[in-house]
């Protein structure tokens, strides 16, 4: 906890210049953190105003679980799965190709090939028929003169080139890494790409994949639709939560068309037990975050299936209201998520990142309810409506590296 309040604090610092990029006060009062802080200044202007986003992407992307062992049946087997499971109907539309998909050069008039030995089609088969299918093709490339596997070129000085090469395929959807550049920061490589694709002709889906260096959250919503507040996620519950952690400390600067990103989903990948995949899947949907699957979908377990596929929780991370959730209370192992959803209802994660089992309460006063509102909750996970009526608080006992998730509705 020490640690957690330590990150929290250097940031803090960081969030005292938000009148100057823009976004959600910080206040220290609960029932006050999720204001809209009006902006007459005009510095929310964004360089791209694409309308997409207005809530968090949802998809598949490959590099989880496959890394750069991708080729064209990957990508149509995760489309046809993604359809035949129903996925797509609840909100999964993007099939997103990561690294390694192009040759090491580019072709003789400078543009990106599509790896022949894997991709033979090309890119723009391979989007026309995920189109078909009623979903959307995402792809990947890099600010810099080679992608973070080395094994293709970047963007760094052909932005225009590759932006107009995506949008004549089909593209929807750039996930923009930050390897191998030359020296110079972010802020002066991506907006250069975010013109780009404005310039391009067609509504692309723009990922900043920055990792939290120069803290993205707090110049990306004029540049991207998301931006990535971490390192790379691995499938173990230690990666996983310190993620979360990473991200939640600038969910004053999410909105809708502008996503804190704490990077892929890996329900599915088997590092995690079915309690720690719940809590995964949870705090990115009270957090707003992309969810964007990491597993084979060609082959998914019933339990994965079941978390995926949880239209509850997904209500949560697509509420149109667009307001992240946070910690509002941490006491050793045991916290409190909670953030604001339309209708006047709170979203509430107890969340137990301990060994033993403990109770956990959640006060009005600490996620933004009035102190004396009875109100109802509906557990997301046990798909039920609690016959009890809450006054001030609420309590519940959470097991080691689990959570209970709610939604609050005031009825009285």
């Amino acid at each position: 906890m020490e640690i957690r309040v330590g990150i929290k604090l250097l940031l803090a610092l960081w969030l005292l210049i938000s009148t100057v990029c823009g976004g959600y006060s910080y206040r220290p009062m609960a029932g006050m953190r999720w204001q809209k802080k009006k902006d007459s200044s005009g510095l929310r202007r964004s360089l791209l105003n694409n309308g997409l986003g207005l809530t968090p992407p949802m998809g598949w992307s490959s590099w989880n679980h496959f890394a750069c062992n991708i080729d064209e049946k990957v990508i149509r087997e995760t489309a046809d799965a993604l359809v035949s499971t129903g996925l797509d109907k609840l909100g999964y539309q993007y099939v997103n190709i990561d690294d390694c998909w192009a040759e090491p050069q580019r072709d003789d008039q400078g543009n990106f090939a599509a790896k022949n030995s894997t991709f033979p089609s090309g890119i723009k088969a391979l989007a026309d028929y995920v189109h078909s299918k009623g979903l959307k093709l995402g792809i990947y490339s890099d600010a810099g003169y080679y992608t973070c596997s080395k094994k293709m070129p970047g963007s760094l000085g052909h932005e225009e080139q590759d932006a107009k090469t995506f949008a004549a395929w089909g593209i929807d959807y750039l996930k923009y890494d930050n390897c191998n550049h030359d020296g110079t920061r972010p802020t002066v490589r991506y907006p250069i790409m975010t013109r780009a694709i404005m310039n391009a002709g067609r509504p692309i889906y723009f990922n900043l994949c920055e990792w939290g260096d120069l803290h993205p959250a707090l110049w990306g919503g004029k540049l991207g639709n998301s931006w990535r507040n971490t390192n790379d996620i691995t499938d173990t519950w230690e990666s996983m939560i310190s993620r979360a952690d990473q991200n939640e400390v600038y969910a004053d600067y999410a909105r809708p068309g502008g996503w804190n990103d704490p990077d892929m989903l890996e329900v599915g990948n088997g590092g995690m037990t079915k309690d720690e995949y719940i809590v995964h899947f949870s705090i990115w949907a009270i957090s707003k975050a992309p969810l964007i699957i990491g597993c084979d979908v060609r082959s998914v377990s019933k339990d994965t299936m079941e978390i995926l596929t949880n239209k509850e929780v997904i209500a949560v991370d697509q509420d149109e209201l667009g307001v992240q959730g946070k910690k509002v209370r941490m006491e050793g192992d045991l916290e409190i998520w909670a953030g604001p959803l339309s209708g006047y209802r709170v979203a509430v994660v107890l969340l137990n990142r301990g060994p033993q089992k403990s109770e956990i309460t959640a006060n009005w006063d600490d996620i933004g309810i009035p102190p004396n509102s009875v109100a109802e909750a509906r557990d997301l996970w046990e798909h039920k409506t609690l016959e009890t009526r809450f006054v001030g608080n609420l309590t519940a006992t959470v097991n080691s590296h689990a959570c209970k998730m709610y939604v609050l509705k005031p009825i009285a």
